[in-house]
């Protein structure tokens, strides 16, 4: 816990939440993308913000490796560096604060209107003595932040700051392979799965190629967890993540999503026919059973498919049509199962 709070001017609550949030933390163990997303949301419920955002300096971009609220769906969205506001936070090393996008000059005005955001506070995230990153509050009003909501996001970036050295102490090149993985199975996580996606439909944009975009979700792992316990249902979400894996291309990523749930990008398909025959073979991989203890569990999965751009051109259409399409195959096979 930051030094400073202890003789802070925070109200009592905050102070509660900022320690409950703390004592949650631990709770994540190394998984540090899911410490960003979970501060990014308790910031944002202690300030009273709209949104909240954990960006990260990746070369001469800042990216978006946690979002809430207003920005959720600009997770994995890439700035430039130059002429933004958490790009000079990580410079300066200093909170920034800004009161009306549209009159500050330090900002990106495009980017503040993408998002929808009037003013805005980021702090920034401090490993081995150098910002990496910056924890950022937004809201779609002018100055619509207090002096006592600074002092909150400077505690909470501390928090972050300290998961990050608690993951990787002195490894700054292996702190963003920890913001972007999953801990449990060692795949591209919620964040990174975005990203790749938003820079792999820019691509095919440019050069006319087809994406296909795999919506994976385990079927009967909740029976596993009642019947064997939590560690026979982790290794049942790591088991699925390999057989992902190991059907996959170099060129494709394969992420956890979260829960029971992954995502897969396939880069440079033929076709619709092409992409469905992956997801029915992974589908097929992941139905074998795996050894858990001595014992063969079952596993299974509903695979849905969706194809750039004839799907759809945008990134949520697409992602919302595999969607549907694994719930169709699910209810489908339920319906075979009770007939």
């Amino acid at each position: 816990m930051p030094d400073a709070l202890v003789d802070s001017n925070l109200d009592p609550a905050a102070l509660m939440e900022i320690i409950r949030t703390q004592t949650a933390i631990a709770g994540f163990g190394l998984d540090l993308g899911g410490v960003m997303g979970f501060v990014s949301e308790r910031v944002q419920a202690l300030t009273g913000a709209t949104g909240a955002m954990v960006e990260l300096a990746e070369g001469e971009d800042m990216v978006y490796r946690a979002a809430s609220g207003m920005a959720g769906g600009q997770l994995g969205l890439r700035l430039k560096r130059a002429g933004s506001l958490s790009g000079l936070c990580v410079e300066q090393g200093a909170i920034l604060r800004c009161d009306d996008s549209d009159a500050d000059a330090r900002v990106d005005r495009e980017a503040c209107r993408r998002v929808g955001l009037r003013s805005m506070v980021v702090a920034p995230l401090v490993h081995n003595g150098s910002a990496v990153g910056a924890l950022k509050i937004a809201s779609p009003v002018p100055a619509a932040f207090t002096d006592r909501d600074i002092r909150v996001l400077e505690l909470m970036s501390g928090l972050i700051a300290a998961a990050m050295f608690n993951a990787v102490q002195h490894e700054t090149s292996e702190l963003y392979h920890r913001a972007t993985h999953d801990a449990l199975t060692g795949l591209a996580n919620r964040a990174l799965f975005y990203d790749r996606l938003r820079q792999n439909l820019a691509l095919a944009g440019r050069q006319s190629s087809l994406i296909g975009v795999l919506n994976v979700d385990m079927d009967g792992l909740k029976a596993i967890n009642d019947q064997h316990g939590h560690r026979a249902g982790d290794a049942a979400i790591r088991e699925a993540a390999a057989r992902i894996r190991a059907t996959l291309r170099q060129s494709d990523t394969a992420a956890r999503l979260g829960g029971d749930e992954f995502g897969v990008i396939l880069y440079g398909v033929q076709d619709r026919d092409s992409a469905a025959s992956k997801a029915e073979r992974i589908a097929a991989e992941i139905r074998q059973p795996f050894a858990f203890e001595d014992r063969a569990l079952p596993l299974d999965a509903s695979v849905g498919v969706a194809v750039f751009p004839h799907d759809g051109e945008e990134m949520d259409a697409l992602i919302e049509k595999a969607d549907q399409s694994m719930y169709a195959v699910k209810r489908t096979r339920k319906g075979s199962r009770d007939a």
